[in-house]
């Protein structure tokens, strides 16, 4: 299916309108609208532009409050435990990260737990943000019971996304993103939007089957753990640890609720990398890591081996030059909340 092209300052004063008529603050609506927009610039399209129309309805149901106000319910050294009273997901994911940069400035390393909250959107964009401030930014989060352990057929487990992002001192950061299938449902529903195949399996069909069928999968909701039972393991033990920390819902409580996905749990770290060395150091040591993939024989010899969050910088690029590409009914839906 053709895209369209949106500039991003069209695309940000189309849901800061949005977000503003939804009762939130002219500097709130600019912000989470801008979050928004850079997901899309980033080639995230499934957690940006593409999710716009789920958040404006989860904030006609009530899940997200535009008014809310984050309690910090306790803290203890470099650890802080926040309440986020279900504000807005991406938002509070920010001010988290924030925060837990602002402790490790201080202790070498910030943790800030929350429970409460919402949908962070792109978690990438919190591992970007720790590496823009000069940090190593590892964030979690629980999501509703919507993947299989691994053996299982029905969903007990959350496909619980994993955050890590390195800075460097070019600007072009390490940053690893990744859900605890081989796709998250938002790469899923933006493929079927795109009528196009997963590039390779991505989850089982109603015969039991692989498939790169998106529509197949999201039939069955029977999504793939990466590495199999490794990722079923992740998945897991990601919800237990932010679950403990936050003093929140798990998984399985997030299901109790109703059978949209509010009141999640999220941890976010930060850490001073160089504390303990100097940045000439640490420089050195990731552009030995970075030098060596790049002697990888490609597969391929037209497409070269990327590090982590490579591709997001080329995307950015491209889409801050041409516009974001956007499905046409996808733009059409979002036009029509206004």
């Amino acid at each position: 299916m053709d895209s369209m092209k949106i500039s991003k300052e069209t695309m940000q004063d189309v849901f800061k309108t949005i977000l503003l008529s939804h009762g939130f603050s002219d500097s709130d609506a600019a912000e989470s609208a801008a979050i928004f927009v850079q997901n899309s610039l980033d080639g995230v399209y499934s957690h940006g532009v593409n999710r716009f129309p789920r958040v404006v309805e989860y904030l006609k149901k009530g899940y997200i409050d535009p008014n809310a106000s984050i309690e910090v319910e306790g803290s203890f050294g470099c650890i802080e435990r926040w309440n986020a009273n279900l504000g807005m997901g991406n938002l509070t994911a920010k001010k988290a990260m924030k925060r837990a940069i602002e402790l490790a400035a201080f202790h070498g390393m910030g943790c800030v737990a929350v429970r409460n909250t919402n949908h962070w959107m792109r978690g990438g964009t919190y591992g970007w943000q720790a590496a823009e401030a000069g940090c190593i930014g590892m964030c979690f989060t629980n999501t509703l019971p919507n993947m299989p352990a691994w053996g299982a057929r029905n969903g007990r487990i959350g496909n619980n996304p994993f955050v890590l992002g390195i800075p460097r001192e070019n600007g072009k950061h390490i940053v690893v993103d990744m859900a605890m299938a081989q796709y998250s449902y938002g790469k899923i529903e933006e493929a079927r939007l795109a009528d196009r195949q997963l590039p390779y399996p991505g989850g089982y069909d109603s015969d039991g089957n692989l498939t790169t069928d998106p529509k197949a999968i999201e039939e069955t909701g029977r999504v793939l753990p990466i590495g199999y039972w490794k990722g079923s393991s992740l998945a897991l033990v990601l919800d237990a640890v932010t679950s403990v920390l936050s003093g929140g819902n798990s998984t399985q409580a997030i299901g109790k609720l109703c059978e949209d996905e509010i009141a999640i749990s999220q941890t976010f770290i930060a850490i001073d990398p160089y504390r303990l060395g100097t940045r000439e150091e640490a420089e050195r040591i990731l552009e030995g890591i970075i030098d060596d993939l790049k002697r990888s024989e490609p597969i391929d010899p037209d497409i070269p081996v990327f590090y982590p969050g490579e591709r997001t910088i080329a995307t950015r690029r491209i889409n801050t030059k041409d516009g974001i590409p956007v499905t046409p009914g996808v733009w059409q839906a979002i036009m029509a909340l206004r």
